[in-house]
């Protein structure tokens, strides 16, 4: 992969999507943020990013909804999924929904800088 690896975030909560941007471009990856899940598809950054690290919980669609409307249009691209809830069920239905990673918030640094790195060195 040439040059940057753009990554999409995906929170309806501006302070998290503000820092996880700032985050990520800490890391030397490119970032966009988006609002909701809606936006993001509008937009097509969720379909030409590297990875998309999206919140589960969100107005509109959710994190699972955002997944199934990608794999419906055949996109491959790969997704983190996080939540600041604590319900053990969860992270099992994110990896069977296909997210790479799941996250919790909030979210340390080294895990998704771990994640970020599997996710776009398989993309």
């Amino acid at each position: 992969m040439s040059g940057v690896a753009f990554i999409c975030v995906i929170d309806d909560d501006s302070s998290v999507r503000k820092a996880l941007l700032n985050l990520i471009e800490s890391m030397e990856f490119k970032g966009c943020g988006h609002r909701s899940a809606e936006d993001a598809l509008g937009c097509g950054d969720a379909e030409a990013a590297a990875c998309i690290l999206t919140d589960i919980h969100m107005p509109g669609l959710d994190g699972f909804a955002l997944k199934r409307a990608l794999d419906e249009r055949g996109c491959v691209t790969p997704i983190i999924m996080m939540s600041g809830r604590d319900d053990v069920l969860l992270e099992r239905r994110a990896q069977e929904a296909g997210a790479i990673c799941f996250l919790r918030k909030p979210l340390h640094a080294e895990a998704l800088a771990r994640c970020l790195t599997h996710a776009v060195g398989n993309h």
